[in-house]
């Protein structure tokens, strides 16, 4: 099995919009007024959800007409917020294929199609032109990444001279290998994690400079425990990401904070750009 295919299947095992769309019913959200933000607890999957999602955006120069391009866009939830908050386009790419397609379907379900557009296809070999985008970002993608040197390149080569690039991830910490399961592997298989100084010189060499790097390893720790702590008391609420992460899911929260209690992970949020 290619690392692709491995890491598609990792994430999208069945039918991933029929899942959120039969989840939000039971939920008591109506599919034909849903907004983007009742989607917002499903469709920003990755490590602390939406309000990482703001926080990022909080940090980014966007302008409005912009276009951006969000590298693992997973289910399209980051790419609404930031198009809907600033006025912008956002074109997303995702390995997942029920990922894209559910992407898609939700863009429909709120009325963003024209302004966000996904399609399936991987970050190391970008299907867009050079010098398209007015900035990049991924979120929590990068753990999956075989080849961090192509795809940093590819995306240094899509963005016009000035755009930001952004990212955020679980950087590999300083003590041992991370404890499996977790939100980007279940048992190791597909995982490349990088200490943050070395994803830093990966950033350099592709050519992106004034880069700063964030230490987000507190508010992750704090947002899962929040989760452990709402799921012992039984008060997890119905629409949420674990219906994607399925059976797995405490146990993949539990050792996603021992992790980072332990500092087997480094959790980061990095923001540089491309020189004019």
């Amino acid at each position: 099995m290619t690392d692709a295919k491995a890491i598609s299947d990792h994430w999208g095992k069945g039918d991933v919009y029929s899942r959120i769309l039969d989840t939000m019913k039971l939920a008591g959200i109506d599919p034909n007024s849903v907004t983007v933000e009742q989607l917002a607890p499903v469709d920003h999957f990755h490590a602390r959800g939406f309000p990482a999602t703001v926080e990022l955006a909080d940090a980014l120069p966007i302008k409005e007409g912009d276009r951006l391009v969000d590298i693992g866009c997973g289910l399209g939830g980051p790419a609404r917020y930031l198009a809907k908050r600033f006025k912008c386009h956002v074109d997303g790419i995702d390995i997942t294929a029920p990922f894209v397609d559910a992407a898609n379907k939700l863009s429909v379900l709120v009325g963003m199609e024209s302004a966000v557009e996904c399609r399936h296809g991987d970050g190391q070999k970008l299907p867009y032109g050079d010098e398209t985008f007015d900035g990049g970002y991924t979120q929590h993608v990068t753990m999956n990444v075989p080849d961090r040197n192509v795809f940093f390149g590819e995306a240094f080569r899509v963005l016009k001279p000035g755009a930001f690039f952004a990212l955020t991830e679980h950087g590999l910490g300083e003590v041992g290998e991370p404890h499996h399961p977790v939100p980007w592997s279940e048992d190791g298989s597909g995982a490349y994690l990088m200490r943050p100084a070395d994803t830093v010189a990966a950033l350099e060499k592709a050519g992106f400079a004034d880069i700063k790097v964030a230490d987000t390893g507190e508010k992750y720790l704090q947002g899962y425990r929040r989760a452990i702590e709402l799921a012992e008391k039984g008060e997890a609420p119905v629409f949420g990401t674990h219906i994607l992460l399925g059976k797995l899911a405490p146990q993949i929260v539990r050792n996603a904070a021992r992790n980072i209690e332990e500092r087997r992970t480094h959790p980061v949020q990095i923001i540089c750009f491309k020189p004019k």
